[in-house]
């Protein structure tokens, strides 16, 4: 076998793994991004925990036809990139569409993903990147607990007070 073949399989497994430990995958049009647009946005990639890389489509579609994932034929078109959440399904997404916002992009488009072994399209995506991170929901959950409690030791120290002053 030739060392090309073999390079191109070890890829596909990259990819199929890559996939397997994804929350959300996000296929991205960018033809038209300036190098330093492209520096920036892995940058900020990296210290989201997202992955962001271009690969070639053909071996996309290998990597998914392994894993028995259909129906992202149409967005491996022309030159993709692939964002990768492994931990919080909504960090690619906020990262993606912050990016495009912040500087105002018509060269970068969201064409797509996946989540978990789902295809989900732009509008899913554009949902993921308005819902709150894994973080913020921990932090709002403890302080609902964390309130009713609170409330408690405030009336509870107000009786005490109240007795105090009444012996």
């Amino acid at each position: 076998m030739s060392a090309n073949l073999e390079a191109k399989k070890q890829v596909v497994a990259d990819i199929v793994e890559k996939l397997k430990n994804a929350e959300c995958m996000i296929v991205c049009s960018y033809s038209g991004l300036t190098v330093e647009q492209v520096t920036e946005l892995r940058k900020q990639c990296r210290e989201g925990g997202v992955h962001y890389c271009v690969l070639k489509n053909r071996l996309v579609n290998r990597a998914l036809q392994e894993l028995n994932i259909e129906g992202l034929d149409s967005l491996l078109e022309g030159p993709n990139a692939f964002v990768f959440s492994e931990k919080d399904v909504t960090a690619g997404p906020k990262i993606i569409s912050n990016f495009i916002e912040k500087n105002k992009l018509t060269s970068l488009e969201i064409r797509g993903g996946l989540m978990g072994t789902e295809v989900i399209d732009v509008n899913t995506i554009k949902g993921l990147a308005a819902t709150p991170s894994r973080e913020e929901l921990y932090a709002t959950m403890v302080g609902c607990l964390v309130s009713p409690v609170s409330a408690l030791v405030s009336v509870l120290e107000e009786i005490a007070e109240k007795k105090e002053s009444a012996a």
